[in-house]
Formats: structure tokens, sequence, C-alpha cells
């Protein structure tokens, strides 16, 4: 299935310069959006996963679909604040300061296999972080999955050494 078909790009958004790569119509379209989610649970299903986890809020609208499939947890990584037990946290730049992610403590057990999920991979700095705390918990990422990738912004280049799939490439 071609999903840039399901891709609306919108210029300007959300400032001026940026063609943002709206996926909500795949997300409209239940045949599109169960294909593409379909695509990565096979993918999951080679790498043997353990559970899948997810960046907010755009990591839960593909993870949360394909660990349902896979019959394994979700584990959310949220902005700091949101998550209501013992965390561990990450700092991670942005082009205009800096963020933090955290996750429960608990979330990831040592030696879990886990696919990390989002719906676009730009300049890879969510992902960075979000494996960061992945490994801190002690467990292997083997593997990366997208609905999109911004080529041009190389943020696949701090995935070296991990398995990435990305559906669509721009």
């Amino acid at each position: 299935m071609d999903y840039n078909e399901y891709i609306e790009i919108v210029k300007d958004y959300p400032k001026e310069g940026i063609s943002f790569k709206d996926i909500t119509p795949l997300m409209n379209d239940g045949v599109a959006y169960r294909s593409a989610v379909d695509e990565i649970v096979a993918y999951a299903k080679e790498k043997e996963i353990d559970i899948v986890v997810g960046p907010e809020a755009r990591g839960f609208i593909i993870g949360c679909p394909v660990s349902y499939a896979l019959g394994v947890g979700f584990a959310p990584v949220r902005k700091e604040g949101k998550l209501p037990r013992e965390v561990i946290k990450v700092n991670y730049g942005l082009e205009y300061g800096e963020n933090v992610l955290t996750i429960h403590k608990d979330a990831i057990k040592p030696g879990q296999r886990v696919l990390i999920t989002d719906d676009l991979l730009a300049t890879g700095g969510t992902i960075d972080a979000t494996i960061k705390l992945v490994e801190e918990l002690g467990g292997v990422v083997a593997g990366c999955a997208f609905l999109v990738e911004l080529t041009y912004l190389d943020g696949k280049d701090k995935l070296n050494g991990y398995d990435v799939l990305t559906l669509m490439r721009y």
C-alpha cells in the first residue's frame, strides 16, 4: 500500500517554512491504518518483542495498537510530571532549549526486548532520549518503527547500531 497517499502536507505549519506531514488522514482510513500497524507488527514479530515503548503522544497512536496485536505490554514515555509513580528521566536538547522525558522505573525488566514506536523520525532527539531510558532500565532495543522519516533532518544518524523501520520517507 502506498501510505504517502494518506499523508497531507500542510505548508507553513506550525510556522512559516515548515511542511508538516499530517498522519491523521491515514488514521482516518481504517484499511490504511490497519495495514500500517500490521506492517509494524510483522516487523516486531521478527524481532521477538517483549514490550512496546512509545513517547507521548503520537508514539501512543502507533505503539498501543502494535502492542495489542502482539499481545505484549505498552510502556509510555512522558514529559516530566505526567507519570504518577517513581520514574527515571533524561534531559535532551531541542532547537530552542531542553526537554525532559520520563518512564516508570519498573516499566522495563532487564533483558526485555523492546520496540520503540513513534509517528515520525525527524532529528532523532526524542527517540535517542527514549533509547537511553530503555537501556538505563536494562532493556534491549530490538527495533524502532516509524510511519514517516524526514531524511533531510538526518535523525537516523542518531540511531546508528539500531534496527529501524520506516514506512514512508520524505
